[in-house]
């Protein structure tokens, strides 16, 4: 069964484009409209998950209005072979009137209540004559559309992936140093037997000179004496 048409109208409708050099943060806005006379519940979804973050990336379209989507690309070293893999989906369905938790709507609905649209993701690089005004463009586009809210958002998106890379670190710490902690039980268990048996030859050797040495004062006495 055919998916009902989208009620959504998506601006841009097909394509995202990122602008570079992707050094930095680049954001790309994503206008979604809800034309009808009911609220509207919507999701946005991507194949790269970890190379974008998107605010807000659910929520409801309350009738007749609008809302706008960051969708903010990470750094990374662009790769041209990896642009096709990078595509998002807006996904969508009609709220119900009596409507009090938006996750168990999701949940409960039918495939044939759910719309989506499919967007292609594009990068473009600057020429390298083109690299002083690319600059100035990006300088100035970021001053006209990050808002104090979008910097905010992009300040959250920092703060988490560095809270992540902070726990990733902390679990290879402690693999580290689980593996020193038996690879130091391991020495000690395989050393205690050598130091026991150390320990016995020393005893055997005292022994066997001081008999030795008994045997040689008691000749030495027996002589004397006779």
């Amino acid at each position: 069964m055919a998916r009902p048409e989208q009620v959504l109208l998506l601006e841009p409708p097909h394509e995202l484009k990122f602008r570079g050099p992707f050094s930095d943060v680049v954001t790309a806005n994503l206008k979604l409209a809800n034309p009808t006379d009911r609220n509207v519940c919507f999701k946005v979804k991507t194949t790269a998950p970890r190379r974008y973050c998107v605010r807000p990336n659910s929520g409801i379209i309350d009738a007749g209005t609008s809302i706008n989507v960051s969708v903010m690309l990470q750094p990374f070293d662009y790769d041209p072979n990896e642009k096709s893999k990078h595509k998002f989906m807006v996904q969508s369905l009609l709220a119900p009137p009596d409507m009090t938790d938006m996750e168990g709507v999701w949940k409960e609905a039918k495939p044939d209540e759910l719309m989506d649209s499919k967007l292609r993701c594009a990068f473009e690089l600057p020429l390298e004559n083109e690299k002083p005004a690319s600059h100035n463009f990006r300088d100035s586009s970021s001053r006209s559309e990050q808002s104090p809210e979008v910097k905010k958002i992009i300040e959250e998106c920092k703060t988490m992936q560095m809270e992540a890379q902070r726990l990733r670190e902390e679990n290879k710490q402690i693999r580290e140093d689980d593996g020193l902690r038996m690879r130091k039980s391991n020495v000690m268990s395989s050393q205690h037997p050598s130091v026991a048996m150390k320990k016995e030859e020393g005893l055997s050797v005292r022994t066997v000179f001081l008999i030795m040495l008994f045997f040689v004062v008691g000749a030495i006495v027996g002589r004397l004496i006779l």
